[in-house]
């Protein structure tokens, strides 16, 4: 009940995904991404299983499409289910089962998955591919391309139903995300996303990049982190409290 994208940005590696639909938090359990490892999104009568057991796998170095094959075999429901994963090398696997509410269906675009149901129709996955390799060719951040992307498909018609909740995953280096965001219930998600993600380049977007990771203890000098954040800050005057210090 939703459509989803999937990118990878194949000159650093950086994942994504973002995901939009008629439908309570849809990022509680629909989409997934672990830096070096994978995107992927559950949907329609979505499997929480298949984000667990299957990045189990991709971090094992198993192919996307294998994967993808692998939980959907096993499972009585996939006739209801849909699911996409874009791997760290690039490799695509799709399943969109028989029983999906129509419009169902998925596509690729370059470096690009895109999957849905319960829409418009099919232009909607066609138009955020499409929107997201024009944004991929100007050398857009990740997250502003998926934002495009989704923008893009909900003008082709988005969710036959509607709009409630939307959702927003970049990741590259580190096991946890770079930017993780949701909007669970709101008349409008998708300008709310992009509100949140401006919002997020006033301060969190830098002081993420001081944090630990494999290999690393990051950066725990305050007064480095804060004269980061002011010289590489956005503040967003249209939003309250934007300036400010590190958590």
């Amino acid at each position: 009940m939703t459509w989803s994208i999937l990118a990878r940005d194949p000159c650093d590696g950086t994942l994504g995904v973002a995901v939009a639909t008629r439908f309570f938090a849809v990022g509680a359990l629909c989409p997934h991404v672990e830096g070096r490892v994978a995107a992927l999104s559950t949907q329609a009568l979505m499997n929480p299983m298949y984000a667990i057991e299957g990045l189990a796998a991709l971090r094992q170095g198993a192919p996307a499409p294998e994967v993808v094959a692998a939980l959907t075999a096993t499972d009585p429901g996939r006739a209801f289910r849909q699911l996409h994963i874009l791997d760290a090398e690039g490799r695509i696997g799709q399943h969109t089962g028989e029983s999906c509410v129509p419009w169902a269906g998925h596509t690729t675009g370059k470096d690009c998955s895109v999957a849905g149901n319960m829409l418009a129709g099919e232009e909607v996955i066609l138009a955020t591919a499409r929107a997201y390799e024009a944004a991929a060719a100007e050398r857009l951040p990740m997250a502003e391309r998926l934002l495009r992307a989704l923008e893009a498909g909900e003008v082709a018609g988005g969710d036959a139903r509607g709009r409630q909740s939307a959702a927003l995953k970049v990741a590259s280096r580190d096991p946890y995300a770079d930017l993780d965001l949701r909007v669970d219930d709101h008349a409008d998600p998708i300008p709310e996303l992009r509100r949140l993600w401006r919002r997020s380049r006033a301060r969190y977007a830098v002081y993420r990049r001081f944090l630990a990771g494999p290999g690393h203890p990051g950066v725990f000098d305050r007064a480095v982190i804060n004269a980061a954040i002011a010289v590489e800050g956005t503040p967003d005057d249209d939003i309250p409290g934007s300036a400010g210090t590190a958590a």
